[in-house]
């Protein structure tokens, strides 16, 4: 008994650091392929003014992206980030739904909501410095067009020079804001994407193949961009400040009123299509991909 729990035991961390590997090989390959569109989402939610960014404002930053060079700027630190973050959130996620479907029971939507959010939060407390970096890396992007030298040559440099001028704990500036939105996101992205390819299979509207998994990631992205959009943009400004100059907002709440008050609510969804065109690629290529990569490894499916 004592050898078969142990090689239980045993194939349970080599199937967990399976899942790891497959999941960082999943979202690398979704951040590189809609990277552009993040970008893009970055730059809205950088603009400052009224309105909360309409078809004609998405193509002229679109435009002025291109003409920047922009479209890939800070992606080394962006697959950094998913390397820690999605396997952390992945496999925190489905540890937390199996603990709470001990004993047989079936897991209901706001245990899964709470299993979801918790691991996000986690995963992006671990993974903020590299967000941070990205952020900034994109949003400098803005002043080559405007004939001035972008503040980082690239990571390294973005991680010395931050930690230099701001401390070790200038890695985690915004990191409320951060988790606040990584809550929302997981939050709505994992629990609805489990409970719509569960209920689409259920349902037998189709089977556990290529279009329940596009449904369910559609489904989850717009859930997930719905919910996270205003705690992004707080995230994205609060992330950009620097210490070299005037700080625009104390902290988040303070963000939050001077956007509103400022740019009124809609502001608040400032790039909403763009992260909700990101997200859906990013899901659809991500999801199809990891369940693919597990059936090949002979892992079960999410």
């Amino acid at each position: 008994m004592p050898n078969r729990a142990a090689a239980a035991g045993e194939g349970g961390r080599h199937e967990t650091l399976a899942k790891v590997s497959l999941s960082s090989v999943s979202a690398a390959v979704a951040e590189i392929s809609t990277f552009p569109i993040d970008a893009l989402k970055i730059r809205l939610q950088l603009h400052r003014g009224p309105g909360g960014g309409g078809g004609g404002g998405v193509l002229r930053v679109a435009g002025e992206l291109v003409r920047d060079g922009g479209l890939y700027r800070g992606l080394s630190p962006a697959v950094l980030r998913h390397l820690f973050y999605t396997p952390l959130r992945i496999v925190g996620y489905e540890h937390l739904r199996s603990y709470l479907a001990s004993g047989g029971r079936e897991v209901g939507l706001v245990e899964k909501a709470i299993a979801g959010g918790v691991s996000g939060v986690a995963a992006q407390v671990l993974a903020s410095p590299a967000d941070l970096i990205k952020v900034r890396m994109q949003a400098d992007s803005r002043l080559l067009s405007q004939g001035i030298q972008p503040r980082y040559t690239g990571t390294l440099d973005a991680f010395t020079k931050i930690v230099r001028a701001e401390g070790l704990l200038g890695l985690w500036k915004g990191v409320v804001p951060n988790a606040q939105r990584a809550f929302l996101v997981n939050m709505g992205e994992l629990t609805c994407y489990d409970q719509a390819k569960h209920f689409i299979i259920r349902k037998q509207i189709c089977n556990d193949n290529l279009y329940a998994h596009t449904l369910a990631s559609v489904a989850s992205g717009l859930c997930a961009t719905t919910l996270s959009c205003p705690a992004d943009v707080i995230k994205t400004r609060m992330m950009n400040q620097g210490q070299e100059a005037k700080a625009l907002y104390r902290n988040s709440y303070d963000c939050l009123v001077k956007t509103v008050k400022y740019e009124g609510a809609t502001a608040l969804w400032k790039g909403f299509l763009p992260t909700w065109a990101r997200l859906g690629p990013w899901q659809f290529v991500f999801w199809v991909s990891y369940e693919k990569l597990r059936e090949i490894s002979g892992i079960s499916s999410f």
